[in-house]
């Protein structure tokens, strides 16, 4: 098999889609089609339409669409490697080849598994230190046995004669930080006398591992390296246990650690994950929106962990999911909380969870002291800017909030926001559709804007009508994020100003946005002709979806619905072609 095309061709006929989705989603006949819930947003009503037919799926709800290979990628969060192996799996299809210039990630794989089986034996293997850790800290049998808890000796190369012995190359089990190297080339174990937690991805493959040191010495945690099986940025530990619960509480409970999930896990509360030991990554959160817009941050209570929950709020609600801050009580961690509290206190706890704003204007007049009108007027100026990075009315409700609070009038405030409560506030723009795009390609449209806005602070607030349509690469929305982040930057902006806030994989794309060249005079008409061009291609794709729906609707819409839809496609059409 030669190339991606025949792989998907090879699929397509082997893989009814009626069927692997018929596997997670209750589907009934409806007509010439199938009929069943939505899984990628909350309904009651059923508008997810699948055609044996034209073998595409398509939901009139929230408007997620594709082939079989495309589901498994957004139901389980898969690249579409991962995808079509999971399908070939499943179906006998041989990909021989397919892949050969991407590695062997099945192998990989394997290998982890192999791994993670050595650490589980090896902690049920006899009494020893971590057994007695975990046991101590009050996990049960069965909990362990869930999470596949393993446990690494203080021995130096017992993981490694274990693989090694099964005939694994001792380069791969490095690449895949199981083993290290020493300066003279010998290979010995990377995990030794820790407790192992196995991170598994949502298609159930354990694609890494945690270490925690059982008696003094550091690091506390150690994880595996990033690898092809492995990247931190697109994963949260225990989210394979977690997904359903999510799903059908419509909220995840997201910790920081390993032993925060398994505590909350195993007293009850189940819609939990961690964000594997690292500041919360868009990519995570696009993971999230797949099961539930609800979450509740429940980091430690030190000024680390509510910092991290401070940041972690900015990345969720630029994704359009709705958060709230849970201040674990006591100054406690969550593991520690409910394991002397339980799990009714800690339900209590959630609810009352602070909402996303209330969260960060609390943050901010904790930092001044409020009986003096100096530090009054830094935390208004402070908290005008947090403000001007929230939704219209999100803002409007948090400026009356905080001028009741200061005993400001509102009138202040909004002038303080300047022209925010007429345009909107300059936040970046829902970037729901970057999770479609399946490289990390900028567009010229995306680097002659950017160049633009790096030029003149004008262009930054684009016109609400294309706000969500521009930056659709993740290397455009990073950089865009950058500069709005820079609300004290001086212009024009410089690479130096950019590099230290911009994700470092895109930073070769900030280097090709600061080299195109825009003649000074015409950088209005520039901008006006990229704000035209993605107009034009956003009422191209509304006639390429209503022309979808429409199709795929023949026999499940009302007469009624069918005509509307017909009604905007000619409108449009109209508007297109004149």
């Amino acid at each position: 098999m030669s190339s991606s095309v025949n792989i998907v061709d090879e699929i397509k006929s082997r893989c009814n889609i009626v069927d692997v989705i018929g596997r997670v989603v209750t589907l009934k006949k409806a007509g010439a089609n199938y009929k069943g819930l939505c899984p990628f947003h909350n309904e009651k009503t059923p508008s997810f339409i699948v055609s044996e037919t034209k073998q595409i799926f398509k939901c009139f709800g929230c408007g997620e669409s594709g082939d079989v290979i495309t589901f498994v990628e957004k139901y389980y969060n898969l690249d579409f490697k991962g995808a079509a192996e999971m399908l070939a799996r499943d179906y006998g299809i041989d990909l021989t080849g397919a892949f050969a210039n991407q590695g062997n990630k099945k192998e990989l794989y394997n290998i982890n598994r192999e791994a993670a089986r050595y650490f589980f034996k090896a902690l049920r293997a006899k009494d020893n230190p971590g057994y007695r850790y975990m046991a101590g800290r009050g996990i049960s049998n069965d909990t362990l046995r869930e999470f596949g808890i393993g446990y690494a000796d203080d021995e130096w190369t017992s993981l490694t004669d274990y693989l090694t012995g099964k005939g694994f190359d001792p380069k791969t089990l490095h690449e895949l930080g199981l083993v290290s190297r020493s300066d003279k080339g010998r290979y010995y174990d990377k995990f030794r006398n820790r407790v192992i937690f196995p991170i598994i991805n949502t298609a159930g493959e354990i694609i890494g591992f945690g270490g925690r040191v059982i008696d003094k010495g550091e690091p506390k945690y150690l994880n595996s390296n990033e690898s092809k099986a492995f990247q931190k940025k697109n994963n949260l530990y225990g989210i394979n246990l977690a997904k359903n619960y999510i799903s059908k509480d419509d909220c995840i409970v997201l910790v920081e650690g390993y032993m925060d999930v398994i505590s909350l896990y195993q007293a009850g509360i189940k819609n939990v994950a961690a964000s594997l030991g690292t500041a919360l990554t868009p990519n995570q959160a696009s993971l999230i929106k797949r099961y539930t817009k609800n979450v509740i941050l429940s980091y430690d209570a030190d000024n680390a962990g509510q910092l991290a929950a401070d940041r972690g709020l900015d990345i969720l609600y630029n994704e359009g999911l709705k958060a709230k801050v849970l201040k674990v009580p006591e100054g406690k961690d969550p593991d520690e909380f409910i394991k002397k509290n339980g799990r009714q206190a800690f339900a209590a706890a959630m609810e009352g969870a602070l909402p996303h704003g209330d969260f960060k204007i609390d943050r901010i007049k904790n930092k001044y002291d409020l009986t003096r009108d100096d530090q009054r007027s830094a935390c208004i100026d402070e908290a005008v800017r947090m403000l001007a990075k929230l939704k219209p009315v999100d803002a409007d409700i948090y400026t009356a909030k905080l001028a009741k609070e200061l005993n400001v009038s509102e009138g202040a405030i909004r002038r303080q926001l300047g022209t925010a409560a007429e345009s909107g506030p300059q936040r970046p723009p829902d970037d729901s559709a970057a999770s479609d795009i399946k490289t990390e390609m900028i567009s010229k449209v995306e680097t002659t804007l950017l160049k633009l806005i790096t030029l003149d602070k004008r262009y930054l607030q684009l016109p609400e009508d294309v706000q969500g349509h521009v930056f659709k690469s993740p290397a455009g929305m990073s950089i865009y994020r950058a500069i709005a982040g820079m609300t004290d930057g001086v212009y024009p902006l410089t690479m130096d100003a950019l590099s230290s806030t911009v994700d470092p994989d895109y930073l070769g794309y900030l280097d090709e946005v600061l080299d195109t060249a825009i003649s000074p005079e015409r950088e209005r008409q520039t901008y006006d002709e990229c704000i035209s061009f993605i107009r034009k291609k956003m009422l191209a794709d509304r006639v390429e979806d209503l022309s979808s729906q429409i199709e795929m609707g023949e026999g499940i819409l009302s007469e009624e619905e069918s005509n509307k839809l017909m009604t905007e496609l000619v409108e449009i059409q109209r508007k297109i072609n004149g």
